[in-house]
């Protein structure tokens, strides 16, 4: 039995992420993971757990309201979260801008090959006609 080698045909979106390199990885998995219900929920969560513990707690009330320490995590996580965010939207618009690229160059190819084939009928429009005149015109002589 022979074995066939079925050669994988990678889109350009599959050949623009394997380019990525570890940094740009880790940048579009947060941006990713924090543009996510997922993210918005689980936060909410530890928001209001952070909050009534702080609230309602018997025993130590490690951030008392008006939980300045939960403020001071929200204005890290924003100042780290926002150039992250940017930088994979950055990257977003570069493959954006190649791929847009990429399909101008393929749409002038179609036309030029569109426009090849439109030369092509014309001319067995023609040939056909010609040939057409040339019965008649044999067909008179007769």
């Amino acid at each position: 039995m022979k074995k066939e080698h079925k050669t994988k045909v990678r889109t350009w979106h599959e050949l623009h992420a394997a380019e990525r390199t570890f940094g740009q990885k880790i940048a579009d998995n947060i941006s990713d993971g924090m543009g996510s219900w997922s993210f918005i929920i689980i936060q909410t969560i530890i928001v209001l757990v952070w909050m009534g513990c702080n609230l309602v707690g018997f025993l130590m009330h490690w951030d008392p309201y008006p939980f300045i320490l939960l403020n001071l995590l929200f204005s890290t996580q924003a100042a780290y979260a926002a150039p992250i965010i940017m930088m994979s939207q950055k990257r977003q618009n570069e493959r954006d801008r190649l791929q847009a690229m990429d399909d101008y160059q393929t749409n002038l190819e179609a036309k030029q090959e569109i426009e090849e084939l439109q030369r092509r009928l014309n001319r067995i429009e023609v040939d056909k006609l010609d040939k057409i005149l040339a019965i008649l015109e044999s067909r008179k002589t007769i």
